[in-house]
């Protein structure tokens, strides 16, 4: 089993690639900055899978949360509202912290 690197409660960030292959992170997803509210455990890799590869190593699995107000800019939908989405760890990266812009003199 695949040692996992997010804990529930880390904010993360999609990776946005853009691959001429198959995958399995949605493209409206991909640049996002989510919380991981959910380990699922460690699975083959369905992007090898898809090629008649074996999947090995695996690969942690995750549930991460979105403001849906960060995902699609909808007057419709309430700014509580969620979307969760199931991605392997493989996509994934710490968010950045937000820093001020530095004032230049």
């Amino acid at each position: 089993m695949a040692a996992q690197r997010f804990k529930k409660g880390d904010r993360v960030r999609v990776r946005a690639l853009r691959p001429k292959r198959h995958v399995r992170t949605p493209a409206y997803i991909r640049g996002k900055t989510g919380t991981i509210s959910a380990t699922h455990g460690s699975f083959r890799n369905p992007e090898q899978l898809a090629y008649a590869k074996d999947g090995l190593p695996t690969v942690p699995l995750y549930g991460v949360t979105f403001k849906w107000s960060d995902v699609w800019k909808s007057p419709r939908r309430a700014n509580s509202d969620t979307l969760v989405v199931d991605i392997y760890e493989s996509w994934l990266q710490p968010a950045e912290r937000t820093r001020p812009a530095r004032r230049h003199r």
